[in-house]
């Protein structure tokens, strides 16, 4: 009898974002990515969230390593956050490796992990019951791959991050082939990405975004932005091309991509023509037709080099009459508030700004149907689980199979956290683990149950009022009407009579209440209890109520 198959997702199904997925066999587990999800505006405060990964550190004996895709954020952001609690090796491809060794470095937690590259093609074991193979892919940044994993039942195909680009910049194609080898032989499941399956057709090839950059920067009067991904080093060689084509020079602003270029120049994966790449200070004494500047900021992110330059923010870059602005990236869903003013903005300054809706300046790195059938129809699972995507994406890439006829011993749409179990007999879903997201919130972490965050969106919704209570140190009974202060509550001329009411309200209520007058605790309770009541009846308003108590001789 085969062991039993548990394939665990603790992120990235169901949401966009911090991709993780556990697969056991018997008693080896491997992890595939370790991704971060980046905070909305309901999240004050809060800088990454990560998955939850205390089933894994329940069980780290069994853990034998983290298998990376490829080196975006989604995929390997969270390793600095995850390998302190888990401290296992991690196998990535080689560009990947170079991104998570330098990113592991700023963190002396991380400092001394295992990290080992891959070359695809080859069998790595991984415990006594599954064997790796990675296989290319295209996706949006080079040595994307996908995982073939050998196990007593089959093989497992896990796609990562793909699409089908014939045209491909570094000429790396996918590894078609491979995969049609493996739906020969028989593949006991496949996992495949989800992102685009609501999107017809095939995705056009990262060649034409080339072409469309080459027009741009030809034709512009003055200074060129490019806005796009740090680590979409595809299109930063596109830009870097058509820079030199026309006699233009190359800034880089902005850590992260400062970051990237200098690992993949470094890996071989970025082609820069000697003399086209010089510091941001010189290019200030080049002719603004004669420059290009590379910038982060492409999804609107407060801090990044885009955002503090439309927002006059900056402490080297403006605005100049002339400047083109490219922003080269579609908005990440829950984005696009963030992308929209940066856009405003600039044009505000008299910048021209080309986005996605008006100029074929991005395309995604993400199979769209015609594709998934594709892969689907080589691979011809026997099991099929819908990857990467929010629920709407999952079901999507569920319906083409089951249009197909493929997968016909089972389709599974899961979302985080749902354990499918495969035995001899079949599969099913038989209970789920804890995969809710972990904020990270500078050196904390918080998790759904946060009460500092509940009381950010209360503060950020409704403000806060202090309700100061002076009291008699040897009765503990209040010696004088309660006062009231706020701040991001109402206009100051608003809260006058408002405040005044509520005082009056508050001492009658604590005189009514006898001996919980002399009791702390308990006269703050009443405090907070009746301010409550008060405000909410008055204005609709649920503010943080803070009492304070004062003591008196």
């Amino acid at each position: 009898m085969n062991p039993d198959i548990r394939i665990i997702p603790l992120g990235g199904l169901g949401e966009i974002g911090k991709n993780m997925m556990a697969i056991e066999c018997g008693d080896d587990i491997i992890v595939v990515d370790c991704g971060v999800q980046f905070p909305d505006d309901t999240m004050p405060g809060v800088d990454l969230i990560i998955p939850d990964v205390s089933y894994l550190v329940e069980r780290i004996d069994r853990v034998r390593g983290i298998l990376i895709t490829h080196g975006h954020e989604d995929h390997i952001g969270a390793l600095p956050f995850v390998l302190p609690q888990l401290s296992v090796p991690v196998y990535a491809p080689r560009l990947a490796h170079g991104f998570i060794s330098a990113k592991l470095k700023e963190h002396r937690a991380t400092r001394g992990a295992t990290v080992e590259d891959i070359e695809p093609g080859i069998a790595y074991q991984f415990g006594e019951h599954m064997k790796v193979t990675w296989f290319r892919v295209c996706h949006s940044i080079p040595d994307a791959m996908g995982i073939a994993i050998e196990t007593p039942s089959g093989v497992i195909i896990h796609t990562g991050d793909f699409k089908i680009d014939h045209t491909p910049v570094d000429g790396k194609t996918m590894d078609l082939a491979a995969l049609a080898q493996y739906g020969t032989q028989g593949v006991l499941m496949l996992l495949s990405d989800s992102t685009y399956a609501e999107i017809p057709g095939y995705t056009t090839s990262e060649k034409v975004v080339g072409e469309a950059l080459d027009r741009a920067i030809r034709d512009a009067p003055g200074r060129v932005m490019v806005a796009t991904f740090a680590s979409l080093i595809s299109r930063i060689q596109l830009v870097v091309d058509a820079a030199a084509r026309y006699n233009r020079k190359v800034s880089i602003v902005g850590r992260s991509m400062v970051d990237s270029v200098n690992v993949a120049v470094e890996l071989g994966y970025l082609t820069i023509p000697e003399g086209i790449l010089i510091p941001l200070n010189q290019s200030r004494g080049l002719p603004p037709e004669e420059v290009v500047l590379m910038t982060t900021g492409s999804q609107g992110e407060p801090t990044s080099a885009l955002v503090r330059i439309a927002n006059k923010d900056h402490r080297e870059v403006t605005i100049m009459s002339g400047d083109t602005v490219i922003i080269s990236a579609t908005p990440i869903p829950g984005n696009e508030l963030g992308v929209s003013r940066t856009i405003d903005n600039l044009l505000r300054q008299g910048a021209t700004v080309l986005y996605d809706r008006i100029a074929l300046v991005h395309v995604h790195g993400h199979a769209s149907q015609e594709e998934l059938k594709m892969v689907l129809s080589l691979v011809r699972p026997r099991y099929f689980v819908p990857v990467h995507g929010e629920y709407r994406h999952l079901m999507a890439h569920a319906r083409l199979a089951w249009d197909l006829g493929l997968a016909e011993s089972g389709i599974f749409v899961l979302e985080d956290g749902d354990v499918l179990q495969i035995t001899d007999e079949g599969a099913e879903v038989v209970g789920s683990v804890p995969a809710g997201p972990i904020y990270i919130d500078g050196l904390t972490t918080h998790d759904n149950r946060s009460e500092v965050l509940s009381q950010r969106r209360s503060l950020s919704q409704d403000g806060v009022v202090v309700i100061v209570v002076n009291t008699d140190k040897h009765t503990g009974l209040p010696s004088s009407e309660p006062k009231v202060v706020a701040s991001g509550f109402m206009d100051a001329e608003e809260t006058v009579d408002l405040f005044q009411q509520l005082s009056a309200a508050l001492s009658e209520e604590i005189k009514g209440s006898g001996h919980i007058s002399c009791q702390p605790d308990e006269l703050k309770s009443k405090v907070r209890e009746t301010a409550r009541k008060f405000l909410s009846s008055e204005t609709h308003r649920r503010p943080i109520i803070i009492p304070i108590l004062l003591g008196e001789d």
